[in-house]
């Protein structure tokens, strides 16, 4: 593509005489830039990459984008927002993908991958040919395949050649996974939504946004961006649980569209009805429009019912049947570190989830209390460089639930891990909970999710809670590999299980 076309089509000035450069990529890091790329330097929060605007040209970039002048041999387009840039140029290069593909977009504290899946799924049930994007994997087609990239929603670029992609390969429907961070950073900006899905709101981020509100306004924008889509066909759609109270305010922001609540507890357009739940998952009811199916949900937990109807109201929106959200629903699949059972023999239960905010936290040990004979064990930490506040919250909600619960390292970063765990066992203090006796603090941990395991009975339930499907832990700027399950068989192992 012509650098002159590519940059008028997206109201950036064309540095003189650089209209008829040829463009065969768009990159914003200087480490996978080939030649004939774009370099867009975009300013980050460990790194600015003006400063490796000259690494970019070396390796072959013919032309950059930046927010003020830099030293480099090529044509330089000056921007205000380079972060908007990037996912103006990026959408135009692959030829707008979202406006030819219809596409759904789930937002929420918690719960948005697995109602990605259910979404997808039952889409699948009514004949579309779906693609996904969510923390845990992608999907094209028939082809599904693991995020390792430790990003729930990819850059601008990846966004949106992923959908180039998908449309190429025939699908008819997307769906992503859309972040407060992914809307605040625009690198949705570009993407065509025809169906926005509200999970959920409870603080989380804060460190990011400075505020719930702030929070709240994030995940507003991808409703916002329902008035400005392109017309596919399918009436644009906010999908909203009618059962958090945010949901008027997200209602308001999906100015001139459609909106479909969902929920147990509130009067809603989609209600359901949890007939019975146990280990296994529940029986519920879905009544939308006069009608109503029963199903029993593979899933476990109230929150995993929610997540049910919130895809069957998408799945509404874009044309399916509640006989469709029906069969999807029913031979629905965990997803990886979802709720994940280990299995290697043992006589008590080990569960592997992502829960890594308080309320995330609160709904699964709550889960597992009633339906755990024995003790109820719990492996957590708290991420280095996020919210602070939450730290002592979560040994508080240890506390309340677990018999026995160890305070671990999640992802320490840039941060001094000790500091990190006092933070978090001033929870456990503050509850009146005696260290050595009714908590441990191990830092390693793999040492902490082995300890856990070894005082783990008949009965017991262990669960290791905050990394779910991740494959890394992120000391400094280094990710060392570790794998949840991996650790808790070797755990098992070493006691002799599954050997």
């Amino acid at each position: 593509m012509k650098l002159g076309a590519l940059l008028e089509a997206t109201k950036i000035p064309v540095p003189e005489g650089a209209a008829a450069i040829d463009i065969r990529q768009i990159a914003y890091d200087s480490r996978k830039v080939k030649e004939g790329a774009l370099f867009v330097a975009v300013p980050g929060f460990h790194r600015d990459g003006h400063g490796f605007a000259k690494e970019a040209v070396g390796r072959g970039a013919v032309a950059a984008i930046a927010e003020h002048p830099i030293d480099v041999r090529v044509p330089v387009a000056l921007v205000p927002d380079a972060r908007a840039a990037l996912a103006d140029v990026a959408a135009e290069f692959f030829d707008h993908p979202t406006r030819k593909l219809k596409l759904a977009a789930v937002t929420g504290t918690d719960g948005k991958t697995t109602t990605v899946h259910l979404v997808s799924d039952v889409l699948e049930a009514s004949g579309a040919k779906t693609g996904f994007a969510t923390t845990v994997d992608f999907k094209v087609a028939d082809h599904e395949w693991k995020n390792e990239t430790r990003q729930s929603t990819q850059e601008a670029v990846e966004v949106q050649e992923f959908f180039a992609e998908l449309l190429v390969a025939g699908g008819t429907w997307g769906v992503l996974e859309a972040t407060s961070h992914a809307l605040a950073l625009r690198k949705l900006r570009g993407t065509e939504v025809d169906i926005a899905v509200f999970t959920n709101l409870s603080p989380e981020h804060l460190d990011f946004h400075g505020s719930l509100q702030k929070y709240l306004e994030a995940k507003g924008e991808l409703f916002a961006m329902l008035a400005t889509s392109t017309d596919k066909g399918i009436p644009k759609t906010a999908v909203l649980n009618g059962d958090d109270s945010h949901w008027r305010y997200l209602a308001d922001r999906a100015e001139g569209a459609k909106v479909v609540t969902y929920g147990i507890e509130a009067l809603c357009d989609v209600q359901g009805a949890v007939l019975s739940s146990d280990a296994s998952g529940s029986r519920m009811r879905i009544t939308a429009a006069g009608q109503s199916v029963e199903l029993t949900l593979p899933l476990v937990g109230r929150f995993n019912v929610h997540n049910a109807l919130a895809a069957a109201a998408a799945g509404l929106a874009a044309g399916a049947t509640l006989q469709h959200a029906r069969e999807a629903l029913s031979r629905a699949r965990a997803v990886r570190g979802r709720m994940e059972r280990v299995e290697s023999g043992q006589p008590f239960s080990v569960i592997v989830d992502y829960a890594h905010t308080p309320e995330s936290l609160d709904k699964v040990l709550g889960l597992l209390r009633p339906l755990t004979k024995g003790k109820l064990i719990a492996v957590f930490g708290s991420a280095g460089e996020r919210d602070r506040a939450k730290r002592p919250a979560l040994a508080e909600i240890a506390a309340k639930y677990a018999d026995l619960f160890v305070i671990t390292q999640e992802d320490p970063r840039l941060e001094d891990p000790a500091k990190i765990l006092e933070e978090i066992e001033k929870g456990a203090i503050d509850a009146g909970k005696r260290k050595g006796t009714d908590y441990l603090v191990i830092d390693d941990r793999h040492e902490a999710v082995s300890e856990a395991i070894r005082r783990a009975a008949p009965e017991d339930t262990v669960l290791l809670a905050g990394k779910g499907h991740e494959e890394s832990i992120i000391v400094g700027e280094e990710k060392r590999p570790y794998d949840e399950a991996t650790a808790a068989r070797d755990a098992l192992k070493t006691l002799g299980f599954g050997t």
